[in-house]
């Protein structure tokens, strides 16, 4: 689909087992009972603080198929339920992936939701409640989701502004599960894991990522996330210099600013 990038993930990575994920308290829980319980969930947090991560995770673990879609704001209500094709001579119906995920009974994860046009949230609406039904009306068809079938979105209300702000009678449609970034600890414990750099690399890079989220004064769009110092770790488990690691891993995607990115390449060098 051209407006909404869609990946219909497999349960498991290639010769591992679950993907991996470290719970970080009761989040794991809360998603099998609302699994259980039929009810819309709500992640929301910072980019790269673990929401699809955790979503693949679970998945795999209950052994149900996954289908993702990451929104932008071009990405509407059709894209999501279907549209007529023309093939050859005729015109064909093609499911969206959430009419997709309902008849099949799959997870549905659409990330960034405050991202997509209105229509596209109204379009929900049905499946968040006691209904349960999707409709589809350019396709004259109105479809019962079956007891495997979950709703998941995410959004990050860090950056939200003006019309992209998730509305208060959306957010009450779920339940939600705050994410942030884990506590240096177990930031180790995802970077190694994740990576295969060894600890006292980890607690260095995780040191330079902690001090970038308390310099709220350079006015970054966004902060190091864990999954940028992640990237950084794999670099140098790899055998590039730390310093390089950290300069193409973090400094450069947070900023195009000549003297931010300075700033933050005096604040790498004191560490590594």
């Amino acid at each position: 689909m051209h407006p909404a990038s869609e990946a219909l993930n497999s349960n498991q990575h290639p010769g591992a087992g679950l993907p991996y994920y470290r719970p970080v308290a009761q989040e794991c829980a809360v998603f099998e009972h609302a699994f259980a319980k039929k009810l819309p969930l709500l992640l929301k947090g910072p980019t790269g603080s673990g929401k699809s991560r955790f979503v693949e995770h679970m998945a795999a673990k209950m052994g149900l198929p996954l289908i993702t879609v990451s929104c932008h704001d071009e990405t509407s209500a059709v894209d999501l339920l279907g549209r007529y094709l023309v093939q050859g001579s005729e015109t064909v119906w093609m499911d969206g992936p959430m009419t997709r995920a309902v008849r099949t009974g799959s997870i549905f994860y659409i990330d960034e939701i405050a991202e997509a046009r209105p229509d596209t949230i109204v379009a929900l609406h049905s499946l968040t409640d006691h209904r349960r039904t999707l409709f589809v009306d350019r396709h004259d068809e109105v479809l019962s989701a079956g007891p495997n079938f979950m709703l998941i979105a995410s959004f990050n209300p860090g950056y939200q502004k003006g019309w992209k702000e998730l509305k208060a009678s959306t957010r009450q449609r779920f339940v939600s599960i705050a994410f942030n970034y884990p506590s240096p600890q177990v930031e180790t414990e995802i970077v190694v894991a994740e990576s295969g750099v060894d600890e006292a690399q980890a607690k260095k890079l995780i040191l330079v990522g902690n001090k970038v989220r308390n310099l709220v004064e350079l006015g970054l769009a966004e902060t190091v996330s864990t999954r940028l110092i992640v990237n950084a770790a794999c670099l140098i488990r790899d055998g590039l210099p730390p310093r390089l690691s950290c300069d193409v891993a973090l400094v450069q995607p947070l900023t195009d600013d000549l003297e931010t990115a300075a700033a933050l390449r005096d604040l790498v060098a004191l560490i590594f």
